[in-house]
């Protein structure tokens, strides 16, 4: 971030103040407004953030009008066809790309490190056994904290790093618990002979009784699904971990309220509203009359995995997921499957049909997961325990950018108070 010559002028009660602006590697210049308040006494007023900057950071940048994602330069769809996850989460925690010798290393550390303490299987017994995976991911993440007590000083660079490799490591063990914990199923360990997204797999779907062999193009799969996650820059749970961090909370407290925050249906439980949505379609039959609703301004009903809110264009992710879909579905194939049905069906209208073109309305990388996600057995409330193990890299590669920040401070969000101003107690008998 440079500061340019350039600033804007503030006319406020007869007064003017300069503002400086500074300028990014990319995407609209920014107005610096620190200093308003102590120089002009007033805040300013940006409900949701949508216009503020919260940060500088290095990480990943969207263009939403080109549809454009990067981590660190490199564009999504690049990642997502020549890289693989643990790739990718090397170079959104340090930067660059790695070398074989680095990678090697990186994949040996965090395969090392995919067992969990054997005491927290007792802690997943406190939870009902009908308990949402979500609500047991939030609260086994947060008791990490009570079991690696060795790195839990943020002001540890060493400690950072570990914690770092510790939960990349685990998230997905401690997802694959909570999912068989929920059906009923005996916990599975992982194994350091497979890789990331397959070794999940793994964990979710075999049983002790017989063996269990992943298929790779479902392993591909879910490595693509994996990657496409991994980072969207400061979106509501991101923001969250980085509030969460500034007070100096530890890094697995302030994962568990990333992934708390994740929980939400407008944000990570968007992939779940899409599968909703195509169960309440229920056959081929009925998708023109949702279509039809879907263009009804006075219908309420709106066509969940299709558009984005930041993606003005395409979903840049979403042409990576797609190529994934039809390969899981025609392995897997749709005949025994409606909501399968309904889905493909539903693409190739919406992929058609000239009010959608128009609009934007394209198949979002929600429509595309949820999709595979389906296909491959998971339940739907699986499936944002799932994209919170992907996006936990891009919570601890910001978290971790935030501790090192020399202008970190403790977030502190101004309010426009609306209530009442002084007034005195009244005593109770004269109300």
């Amino acid at each position: 971030m440079t500061e340019t010559q350039k600033s804007a002028t503030l006319s406020l009660k007869g007064e003017t103040y300069e503002l400086p602006i500074f300028s990014p590697t990319a995407g609209p210049d920014v107005l610096d407004i620190r200093k308003l308040y102590a120089q002009a006494g007033v805040f300013t007023y940006d409900p949701g953030f949508t216009s503020t900057a919260s940060c500088d950071s290095t990480i990943t940048y969207i263009d939403g009008g080109k549809g454009e994602l990067l981590h660190r330069g490199y564009p999504i769809d690049q990642l997502a066809s020549k890289s693989h996850f643990l790739e990718v989460c090397y170079l959104l925690l340090y930067g660059e790309l790695p070398t074989a010798t680095q990678l090697e290393d990186f994949e040996t550390r965090v395969t090392r490190h995919t067992m969990v303490h054997e005491q927290m299987h007792n802690f997943f017994r406190g939870f009902r056994r009908d308990a949402h995976p979500m609500a047991t991911l939030v609260g086994v993440v947060g008791a990490m904290s009570a079991f690696y007590h060795d790195s839990l000083d943020v002001t540890d660079p060493w400690q950072r790093e570990v914690a770092a490799i510790r939960l990349i490591a685990k998230l997905p063990t401690i997802a694959a618990m909570a999912y068989k914990y929920s059906i009923g199923q005996p916990f599975v360990y992982p194994r350091n002979d497979l890789d990331y997204g397959a070794n999940f797999l793994h964990m979710c779907f075999s049983v002790p009784a017989e063996e269990y062999h992943v298929n790779p193009i479902l392993s591909r799969a879910m490595d693509r699904i994996l990657i496409l996650h991994a980072d969207h820059e400061q979106n509501a749970s991101t923001s969250t971990v980085r509030l969460a961090s500034s007070s100096g909370a530890n890094p697995f407290a302030c994962i568990a309220a990333g992934i708390a925050c994740l929980w939400g249906p407008a944000h990570g439980g968007a992939n779940q509203a899409c599968l909703e949505m195509l169960k309440e379609i229920g056959s081929v039959d009925r998708i023109p009359e949702f279509i039809a609703r879907a263009k009804d301004k006075n219908d309420p009903f709106r066509l969940m995995g299709f558009g984005h809110r930041v993606y003005k264009n395409t979903d840049p992710r979403a042409k990576v997921l797609k190529q994934s879909a039809d390969e899981v579905l025609e392995l897997l194939g749709v005949e025994d499957n409606p909501l399968l049905q309904v889905a493909k069906e539903l693409e190739q209208t919406a992929l058609n049909d000239p009010y959608f073109i128009e609009k934007k309305l394209f198949p979002n990388v929600d429509f595309y997961s949820g999709i595979i996600l389906e296909a491959m057995g998971f339940p739907t409330s699986m499936f944002t325990p799932i994209f919170a193990v992907s996006r936990t890299v891009g919570w601890i590669s910001q978290w971790k950018e935030m501790i090192a920040d020399p202008q970190n401070k403790i977030g502190r969000p101004r309010q426009l108070y609306l209530g009442e101003t002084l007034r005195d107690y009244v005593d109770i008998e004269k109300r």
